[in-house]
C-alpha cells in the first residue's frame, strides 16, 4: 500500500532523528525523499548508504508520495498538510496543529493503536510531555481506571527547539564568566533558573502547554472524565523531560501492583530502587526510545492515590519514536 515516503523537515533536530530511526528499522520503501524549507534545499542527507538532496517543501513535492512522517511549525504544517492528502499522500504530524481537531486521530501506538485507522489522510502524533504521561498512565487506567492526575513538568531546554538548547549552553557560559547573554527563545534566563510558563496563557491562568496535556490526554484515552491539572516548568536541562505525577484511581493499585504494570507494559522501563540511589534522570533517558518510571509511592493524602516519577527523551518518544512507530503501525496493519 504505501510504496513511497516523504520525510517533511528532515533537517530539523526531530527531523534528523526521524531519519535516523527509518534508517535502522526494517521497513523499505521503493521511493523515499526529503523535503525542507528553502534555505536546507541543496544539502545532502546519508540514507542507508545513498546520498539524497534535500527538496524544497512545496505542494508539488507530494505528487506521487503514499506516505510522509513530519515535523514542522505549526503553520507550515496547516499550509503543506492539506496539500499533501490532497495528493492521496498519509501524513503523521508531529506538530501541534491538528491534534485537537476531531477529524483527525490523536495516536501512541502502545496506547490507542486502533485510532490510527480512522485517519483521513492527517494523523497526529501529541505533545512531548503529553506523550510520556499518558503512556505511563494507561497500564495504570486498564487496571483501576484513572480518575484525576495532577501533574508537574519539568521540560528540557530542547523541547523549546535548537534555540532553547542554545540559550541554556551559552547563557550557562556567560553566567559563569559574569558577562550579559541575550536570551532569544526564553523571555528570561534559564542558567541556574526555572520559568514556570511555557507556552502562551490560555483557560483561567493555564498556558497552552498546560492545557493540551489536559485535552490530549484525554481525546487519546477516550475519557472525557479525566481531571487533570498540569503545571509545566522549563528547567536548565538539555534534553528529556521529567514529570511529578499523583493519580488517582476507581481501584486502588498497589505500589508492588503498580510496578507490575509498568514492567509489563510495552516501552516502559522501571528504575526504582531509591536506598541504593536508582531512579530514572535525564542524563540516563537522553538517546533512549522508552518511557522511564521510579520513585513509585502511595499518595499519603489519598487512599486511592499513587506518586511516581517519570523521565522521557522528548526528542524521541517525545516527538521523533512516536511518529515513526505510527508510521510503522500504518504499515502492518490494522491491530488485532
Amino acid at each position: 500500500m504505501f510504496r513511497s515516503l516523504a520525510v517533511v523537515g528532515a533537517t530539523g533536530a526531530v527531523g534528523r532523528i526521524m531519519v535516523e530511526l527509518l534508517e535502522k528499522s526494517a521497513l523499505q520503501f521503493e521511493n523515499i525523499k526529503f523535503l525542507a524549507s528553502k534555505r536546507s534545499v541543496g544539502k545532502t542527507l546519508t540514507f542507508r548508504g545513498r546520498e539524497y538532496s534535500v527538496e524544497e517543501l512545496r505542494p508539488e513535492a507530494f505528487d506521487g508520495v503514499d506516505l510522509a512522517v513530519s515535523s514542522t511549525p505549526d503553520e507550515v504544517a496547516r499550509e503543506f498538510i492539506p496539500e499533501a492528502v490532497k495528493r492521496g499522500c498519509v501524513v503523521v504530524d508531529e506538530s501541534a496543529a491538528w491534534r485537537m481537531d476531531p477529524e483527525v486521530p490523536l495516536v501512541i501506538p502502545e496506547v490507542n493503536p486502533h485510532a490510527a485507522f480512522r485517519h483521513k489522510g492527517i494523523i497526529a502524533s501529541p505533545n512531548c510531555s503529553t506523550t510520556q504521561m499518558v503512556v505511563a498512565l494507561k497500564p495504570l487506567h486498564d487496571y483501576g481506571r484513572v480518575k484525576r492526575v495532577v501533574v508537574s513538568t519539568y521540560q528540557a531546554a530542547s523541547g523549546a527547539g535548537v534555540g532553547g538548547t542554545k540559550d541554556l549552553i551559552e547563557g550557562t557560559r556567560a553566567y559563569l564568566e559574569d558577562r550579559p547573554y541575550q536570551y532569544t527563545t526564553f523571555a528570561h534566563p534559564l542558567a541556574f533558573n526555572l520559568i514556570p510558563q511555557i507556552g502562551s496563557p490560555k483557560h483561567a491562568g493555564y498556558t497552552s502547554e498546560e492545557m493540551k496535556m489536559v485535552l490530549e490526554t484525554r481525546k487519546i484515552m477516550e475519557d472525557e472524565s479525566i481531571q487533570i491539572c498540569a503545571t509545566c516548568v522549563r528547567v536548565p536541562v538539555a534534553n528529556s523531560h521529567s514529570e511529578t505525577i499523583l493519580v488517582e484511581t476507581e481501584k486502588k493499585i498497589t505500589v508492588e501492583k503498580a510496578r507490575e504494570l509498568f514492567a509489563s507494559f510495552p516501552g516502559i522501563v522501571v528504575v526504582d530502587d531509591l536506598p541504593n540511589k536508582k531512579y530514572p534522570m535525564p542524563m540516563d533517558c537522553t538517546g533512549r526510545d522508552e518511557v522511564f518510571v521510579g520513585r513509585i509511592r502511595e499518595d499519603l493524602s489519598s487512599p486511592n492515590g499513587l506518586v511516581f516519577w517519570c523521565v522521557s527523551d522528548n526528542l524521541r518518544k517525545g516527538a521523533a519514536t512516536n511518529a515513526v512507530q505510527i508510521v510503522e503501525l500504518l504499515i502492518r496493519g490494522r491491530p488485532n
